[in-house]
């Protein structure tokens, strides 16, 4: 499983972006987590934007890691979302949860 967690430069906007691609369950999370951490901690992070428009799979394990961020009060997705994400939501009902946008532009400025 091949994937990717690049946290973007910040803008001086207090939007930290932070970009997935690749597969995402329990054994693969880790640089997600340490991607996360910091943005979670600081407190002049207003926003995290997770770019999700890439993730080739994903499972619960990434369901659970993205309410994680969702309880901060900060989170936002911006895809569009993927297939492989889209049932995962679906099947839990958590997709109503989470803000989507179109873009990360548009994701910055909700």
């Amino acid at each position: 499983m091949e994937q990717d967690v690049l946290v973007l430069p910040d803008g001086g906007d207090g939007v930290r972006v932070i970009a997935c691609s690749g597969d995402f369950d329990q054994a693969s999370l880790e640089p997600l987590r340490q991607a996360c951490a910091p943005a979670v901690a600081h407190p002049a992070v207003r926003r995290i934007v997770l770019d999700v428009s890439r993730i080739t799979f994903a499972d619960s394990a990434m369901l659970n890691e993205m309410l994680h961020l969702l309880r901060t009060g900060r989170l936002v997705l911006a895809g569009p979302l993927p297939r492989s994400l889209v049932p995962v939501l679906e099947l839990t009902m958590a997709g109503r949860l989470f803000a989507v946008a179109d873009t990360v532009e548009e994701a910055r400025t909700l």
